[in-house]
């Protein structure tokens, strides 16, 4: 009887500890993903260097409030992307709510900062891809015209555009990788070759 009643008792505890556990882990989360977002928050703020402390403080509770909407809209949708993901109209329509909530924030940041400000703000989004993807374009092809380098720029925000409503680093870095594509194939029909392509069949060349 003693012996039973010890078993009951430690899987009591048991129960207990696992039940605490299963419920203390939502809020773990939630507290870690709160610290994450406004430490993007902050260094998005630190970059604009706001003086009017208002205005600062309505900027980062539209941020906070879009890096939120992001994530819940993700995990409502996500699933659905993948498994549409062969029917291009079901993705286009999935994605038009994300549409509304993307132009929804670039109207309330409109409402404190400037165009120049929310620039800043996509590129502390996306992680600074676009300069450095751009800078990158412009060491590789150093004899680009005003009108390549318009191009490039162009693809580039374009895809930072998509790319600030991605649902982790890996998927706004997808969005780049997919537009660097798209460059390369303008620069490939306006028939300019990098500097390395350009080293390559020369050697090539000598060789034959």
């Amino acid at each position: 009887m003693k012996k039973t009643f010890i078993v009951v008792a430690f899987a009591l505890i048991a129960t207990a500890t696992f039940a605490a556990e299963t419920n203390a882990a939502p809020e773990q989360a939630e507290v870690k993903y709160t610290a994450a977002i406004e430490g993007r928050t902050a260094e998005i703020l630190r970059s604009l260097t706001l003086t009017d402390t208002a205005k600062a403080a309505r900027v980062h509770d539209v941020i906070m409030a879009q890096y939120r909407a992001l994530k819940a809209w993700h995990d409502e949708h996500d699933a659905q992307l993948k498994a549409a993901k062969a029917d291009t109209n079901a993705v286009a329509q999935i994605h038009a709510s994300l549409k509304v909530l993307h132009n929804d924030f670039l109207a309330k940041l409109a409402e404190n900062l400037s165009p120049e400000q929310i620039e800043q703000v996509k590129d502390k989004m996306t992680y600074g891809k676009v300069q450095f993807t751009y800078a990158g374009y412009l060491a590789a092809y150093p004899n680009l015209t005003d009108e390549n380098k318009a191009e490039i720029l162009l693809l580039l925000k374009q895809a930072r555009e998509i790319a600030m409503d991605g649902g982790s680093a890996q998927e706004k870095t997808a969005v780049f990788t997919k537009w660097k594509g798209k460059i390369n194939n303008y620069l490939s029909k306006q028939g300019i070759q990098s500097e390395k392509h350009k080293a390559v069949g020369a050697t090539n060349a000598v060789a034959q």
